[in-house]
């Protein structure tokens, strides 16, 4: 008796993390992504930071992955909250952001996530395809560690490499 309620608590338990897992949003199909980027630019430019665009969907379980990732990793979390503004950029049927995909060059021909580096005042300096990034079933934390801090404002200021 005790090992069938042992067996239907583990049962359900794996079921509510399922769903609460699918039920996870980090992109908002409804939002204005030309005036979050135009935001961040700004801010990015004041901050002395770069703006990190992560575009997918809440479709892409990839997408999702590399989020959880970049929250749950403290390293990388700080990584990110130190030297970039980040937006997320929706993808999806609802709202696939055409125009502003255009004006970044099309990123998404590298598939789900792609990453966008610009820089303060919204130069665009890097597209980056995940699937270098990733490792087994997820992204590896050293190779995304790696890529945030070769576009970091500190790794393309030419004064980082002037002999003392």
């Amino acid at each position: 008796m005790i090992k069938r309620i042992f067996q239907l608590f583990f049962i359900l338990s794996v079921l509510i993390s399922l769903v609460s897992a699918q039920d996870v949003k980090v992109y908002n199909p409804g939002a204005n992504a030309a005036a979050e980027i135009r935001q961040a630019i700004s801010k990015a430019g004041q901050e002395g930071k770069h703006v990190f665009l992560q575009i997918g969907g809440n479709w892409c379980v990839w997408c999702l992955r590399f989020n959880e990732l970049v929250i749950k990793n403290d390293t990388l979390s700080n990584k990110l909250k130190t030297n970039y503004v980040v937006v997320h950029v929706n993808h999806s049927k609802e709202n696939k952001n055409e125009e502003v995909l255009a004006s970044l060059g099309y990123p998404q021909r590298f598939g789900f996530p792609v990453f966008v580096i610009l820089d303060g005042k919204g130069n665009l300096i890097h597209t980056q395809n995940s699937a270098y990034l990733e490792s087994g079933k997820g992204h590896s934390s050293a190779k995304v560690l790696e890529f945030l801090n070769n576009w970091s404002p500190l790794a393309i200021d030419p004064r980082s490499y002037i002999s003392k």
